[in-house]
């Protein structure tokens, strides 16, 4: 491909407006706050930026199949809810009672899953009617009280929210899981059968199924690895802070959600990018802790964050606008 073709692709890409918007945002935060780009801040952004970052990975395949999932804020609270309680009060070992959790996980989306394609209602009202019941229950569990974890090192909680020091830069491990996840998810939406046939679902089921592509047992498992996600990032965030919340995870769907669709992933399905999804990760981690380095009201926090959130996603449409009447 000529050089000048391939460069006119790259702008065209929905990832480019987004690294775009990225660099822009971190300039404005760097100019604004010195400490910004400093080696602290920067380790607070990247302790925090795998936990949603790994949810927006299945977030990202569901909705380049056409779906899209609003319980993944609940399961991110509910999974180490159960996991602290069978170790805490079922004396059962910490392997164990992780895998439990993973199994907990499985079934939520399966359920979200199946009644999505088998029954043909709506996965935002499944999904939605799932939130209220997993979050209730984690409420209902824990009579609303937090549970402490451990703070005492373990294999499992140095493998999946241990700490390791780059210079002045801290890192946990799952900035490793996030690393490696990420690389996977590229590898099947770009290069594997399975990608294909996600991309297909969410652009034409009808056609897709015609050509012989299982489009609901590709559905369910797409919603199944989303709610894995969402509680193995529940799971991490738990180790790395040692406590487990009922409310841990709320409006985490919707950030997400915005992480993904702001990446260059299309809301309606179709297309789908990994990269991008990175981006808009990097992207909101950037705008929540940018906000309150230069001083953001605590009250008036969300409305800031909703604000700069609309305003990129107009700026992201008329950047893809431009690029394809170029």
């Amino acid at each position: 491909m000529p050089v000048g073709k391939r460069r006119s692709s790259l702008m065209r890409s929905p990832q480019f407006s987004s690294l775009v918007i990225l660099i822009v945002l971190l300039a404005v935060f760097a100019v604004a706050d010195a400490n910004f780009l400093s080696p602290l801040n920067i380790s607070n952004m990247m302790a925090f930026l795998p936990e949603l970052g790994i949810i927006a990975l299945g977030m990202t395949l569901l909705l380049t199949a056409g779906e899209f999932d609003l319980s993944v804020g609940a399961v991110f609270g509910l999974a180490p809810v159960i996991v602290m309680l069978l170790v805490q009060n079922g004396g059962v070992d910490i392997g164990v009672a992780l895998l439990a959790g993973l199994l907990l996980c499985i079934a939520i989306g399966a359920i979200n899953g199946l009644i999505v394609t088998k029954i043909g209602i709506s996965s935002f009202l499944v999904t939605l009617s799932m939130l209220l019941v997993v979050r209730g229950a984690a409420l209902y569990i824990t009579q609303g009280f937090p549970l402490k974890s451990w703070d005492q090192p373990g294999f499992f909680v140095t493998l999946l929210a241990g700490s390791f020091n780059v210079g002045s830069f801290r890192f946990y491990t799952s900035l490793w899981w996030f690393i490696g996840l990420s690389l996977l998810a590229i590898y099947v939406l770009r290069y594997a059968k399975l990608g294909n046939w996600i991309s297909a679902i969410g652009s034409n089921r009808n056609a897709a199924v015609a050509r012989g592509v299982p489009a609901d047992a590709v559905k369910v498992w797409l919603f199944i690895l989303t709610s894995v996600l969402a509680g193995l990032a529940g799971m991490i965030s738990a180790f790395r802070i040692s406590a487990a919340s009922p409310v841990a995870g709320t409006g985490y769907e919707l950030e997400v959600i915005a992480m993904v669709v702001v990446g260059g992933t299309a809301l309606t399905g179709g297309r789908g990018t990994i990269l991008g999804t990175i981006v808009g990760a990097l992207m909101l981690r950037a705008i929540r802790n940018g906000i309150v380095l230069i001083g953001v009201p605590g009250l008036a926090y969300n409305i800031f964050v909703g604000l700069i959130i609309l305003a990129m996603l107009i700026l992201h449409a008329l950047l893809q606008k431009n690029a394809a009447r170029g």
